[in-house]
């Protein structure tokens, strides 16, 4: 009874003011709901919602009973009535579809933490969030706090992360993709997962933007799983293969990675969309395509990696079929021929790669250093090759 006595003081000067604007049936709820016991109000607003002179007045009625149940939430937000008084206005705001009680649910949302609570304002943004970028941008990153907490040890409540999912999806938003991709591959039980997956498949729009955009913004092993699906993604033209494999390579040679996990992950996927690039012959590639080849280019001769990778890079280079590819080309064999010259060493399966390379782009800025191949004391078999890529020539 005290307790119900200092909600009727604390409101009667808001209930003052509302009672200068608002219709005499409105200001008949607001005073019966102020009045009532804490464990009554659930009834006020129930019946609020069935009262059909209300109808116009539902969405006031329910800013004035967020407002309540949000100045007692420092004292009363783990109190069992408060928390269904809470979890009921969240659900009749949805059942009203009153959109200008978006802010005070999520309000009520980061005020409350128990799952009741929370559950019932995820279920009325579902509703009421459609096409409102800060109800969806706070979701998102609600959601990515989630997949963080998750990943580093901790246990998220699974009811509110469902529900978190289903509403993002139900929302459809396309900046939700990057969030709910991290969520279905973060290791969740599988029903979540496919929650998530189920939410991505939901969201209309660009499915290649959304992930090149996950790609470039979320974390190394969420960006090579992301690269994967494009990859296996059977509606994809080659044309979007290319610039998918294009925003990757640049991704991955960008990115400055944390631990050596990641950095493995990013190695990965650079060499996995080289050999993509290398497939679609994908040109607009070739300023990344070069930085990619003089970087395997060090890492092999330090040792680091193998020589398919070397070979890889080289052949990504005659595919791109441009003048630049052609004088980084060129410039490697007029160093192996200077080398050739000074030592007799050589690597056979690397020289007849470049060859073959220069003469799949047929450029002539590599006719002179090809030509040079005739004066060196090379094997037939390079030398053979040297001819047939000269003979490729366009002049």
């Amino acid at each position: 009874m005290k307790r119900n006595v200092g909600f009727i003081v604390l409101f009667l000067s808001t209930l003052s003011i509302h009672a200068q604007v608002v219709s005499p049936v409105l200001q008949s709820y607001q005073k019966l709901f102020i009045r009532t016991a804490l464990s009554t109000k659930p009834e006020v607003v129930e019946n609020a919602i069935k009262d059909p002179d209300m109808k116009a007045s539902l969405g006031s009625f329910f800013d004035y009973t967020l407002n309540f149940v949000l100045q007692y939430a420092d004292v009363l937000k783990d109190d069992s009535e408060m928390i269904r008084l809470a979890s009921t206005i969240a659900r009749a705001a949805a059942s009203a579809g009153e959109a200008q009680n978006r802010d005070a649910l999520w309000r009520l949302f980061m005020a409350y933490r128990d799952t009741e609570t929370r559950v019932a304002v995820l279920d009325a943004l579902a509703i009421l969030g459609k096409g409102d970028s800060r109800v969806i941008e706070n979701l998102n990153q609600f959601l990515s706090n989630q997949n963080n907490v998750f990943r580093s040890g901790l246990i998220p409540d699974y009811a509110v992360l469902s529900a978190c999912i289903t509403t993002l999806g139900k929302l459809g938003d396309g900046s939700s993709f990057p969030v709910l991709f991290s969520a279905m591959i973060a290791g969740y039980p599988d029903e979540y997962s496919r929650l998530a997956a189920q939410a991505l498949g939901a969201i209309k729009g660009d499915y290649k933007k959304y992930l090149i955009d996950v790609i470039r913004k979320n974390t190394p092993v969420e960006k090579i799983a992301a690269f994967k699906a494009a990859l296996q993604h059977k509606d994809f033209t080659p044309a979007d293969r290319g610039e998918i494999a294009e925003n990757t390579l640049d991704i991955s040679l960008s990115y400055i990675a944390p631990n050596e996990a990641d950095q493995n992950y990013l190695d990965e996927m650079r060499y996995a969309a080289v050999r993509e690039l290398t497939e679609q012959k994908w040109s607009r590639a070739t300023t990344l395509a070069i930085k990619h080849f003089y970087r395997v280019q060090t890492d092999y001769s330090n040792g680091k990696i193998e020589k398919d990778r070397y070979i890889e890079a080289i052949r990504c280079l005659g595919a791109m079929g441009t003048s630049e590819a052609a004088q980084a080309l060129s410039l490697q064999l007029g160093l192996i021929n200077s080398t050739m010259e000074r030592t007799k060493d050589f690597d056979e399966l690397i020289l007849v790669s470049v060859i073959e390379a220069l003469g799949s782009i047929g450029d002539k800025v590599a006719f002179d250093y090809l030509l040079y191949i005739g004066y060196l004391a090379y094997p037939d078999a390079v030398q053979t090759a040297a001819r047939e890529a000269m003979n490729r020539l366009k002049w």
